[in-house]
């Protein structure tokens, strides 16, 4: 009896695994994140090929949960086998992994829009890749977020931190198919619990929402992470022609290089003029200002005016640029004239520097479960009980344009 519950014990622990396939022409990359993969027991290596094409040819018969997939290989490259691969098995979920190259990083955008789930950028060499405990963390960080590994416990409310201990924060639940939507709070209404229903799904006693400040905002802060840049253009694209009065504020977790790359893509999705911002510079209506990967993007006021201040203080919640230091910035600035609002992305980046929006007198909105690639950056304001509402991605435009043009809420 006692052989036959190790057993089963086994046999349930192997199917929680998250299944893994990494393409890489570099048999020493292959080896490397392999054995990262094997010593992990949440993780489990189902084959490792040298182009895409292998990769493709195989992807039915090891249905990998995800795969790490190089941009440059010979034979068949990256960028021309993410659709086969999503083709042939639409379940999994793919990471493009390629060096800092503006080249590298414009296939990499172009591959979110065709399906892609995220990317990592690789250190330039294999020495470099060898000994980089932030690539390692990064990689498989994002391998089980997206694998859908549950959350550890969330702190008690107020336990949001804008820096927490190294091993504290883990990566949060990929959106379950069919998961129910949060309700938005009324004005008259004032915070109450999402429908019982969300509240089931999401295995959480529910979410208390907040009315939406009295103030007609003057800023949109928008602060994203996994799933990001699809989900700015589709909602800048909506929202660009009407927000001609008002900057907007972008943190999206990006390294150096794609972050210039995204503004140049919101430019041409909102209409726009968008860019990295820039030290110094006073915040413009109608301008959209991209934090730059690398740097921290916070808010100040100087002679009466906004103005961009980029600092290369330590990442917090592992993430350089990161919302939360830019969201308690622009509470400081913009008071109860702040209106914050949290897109899909990995971690709980961003919930603390909500609270400060919120204690400010401002107010938050998140993209939902169900449309999020990652509900974690969301799910942790929505937890944090910091939001005014919880929406699909597809009506937080109206949502917001609404507010901005001062209808009651």
């Amino acid at each position: 009896m006692g052989l036959m519950s190790a057993n089963a014990a086994a046999a349930s622990s192997a199917a929680r695994q998250i299944k893994v396939m990494v393409v890489d022409d570099s048999v020493v990359i292959r080896g490397l994140i392999g054995r990262w993969i094997n010593e992990d027991p949440d993780l489990l290596l189902v084959n490792s090929h040298r182009n895409g094409r292998l990769a493709v040819e195989d992807i039915a018969k090891s249905k990998p949960d995800i795969v790490i997939l190089d941009i440059e290989m010979p034979d068949m490259d990256g960028l021309t086998a993410l659709p086969l691969l999503l083709k042939t098995y639409p379940a999994t979920k793919v990471i493009m992994a390629s060096t800092l190259t503006r080249r590298n990083a414009e296939i990499s955008l172009k591959a979110l829009s065709l399906g892609a789930a995220d990317y990592v950028p690789k250190p330039e060499s294999n020495s470099q890749i060898t000994t980089s405990t932030d690539f390692r963390r990064e990689l498989l960080n994002k391998v089980k977020g997206l694998g859908g590994m549950p959350q550890r416990p969330a702190p008690g409310a107020g336990g949001f931190r804008a820096s927490r201990p190294a091993g504290a924060t883990a990566p949060q639940p990929a959106p379950r198919p069919g998961a129910m939507r949060a309700e938005t709070a009324t004005a008259a209404g004032g915070a109450r619990p999402v429908a019982a229903a969300a509240a089931a799904a999401r295995g959480a006693g529910g979410i208390a929402l907040r009315s939406f400040g009295s103030a007609r905002p003057r800023a949109l802060l928008i602060g994203s992470s996994t799933g990001g840049p699809q989900a700015l253009e589709k909602l800048l694209g909506e929202i660009g022609p009407q927000m001609s009065g008002v900057p907007i504020l972008i943190t999206q977790h990006m390294p150096v290089t794609f972050t210039a790359i995204l503004a140049d893509h919101l430019a041409r999705a909102s209409g726009s003029p968008s860019a990295e911002a820039q030290h110094g510079e006073v915040v413009k209506a109608g301008q959209i200002y991209v934090a730059p990967g690398g740097k921290h993007m916070v808010l100040a006021k100087q002679a009466g005016q906004v103005v961009v201040q980029l600092n290369d203080e330590p990442p917090v919640n592992f993430c350089k640029p990161a919302v939360d230091p830019f969201f308690e910035s622009a509470a400081k600035v913009y008071g109860a004239a702040s209106l914050g609002v949290i897109l899909t992305g990995m971690g709980h980046d961003g919930a603390a520097g909500a609270q400060h929006i919120v204690d400010a007198g401002g107010s938050i909105i998140a993209q939902d479960e169900a449309s999020s690639v990652v509900w974690g950056m969301p799910g942790a304001a929505a937890q944090a009980g910091v939001c005014a509402a919880v929406l699909p991605l597809a009506q937080i435009g109206s949502k917001v344009t609404r507010i901005f043009r001062g209808e009651r809420q």
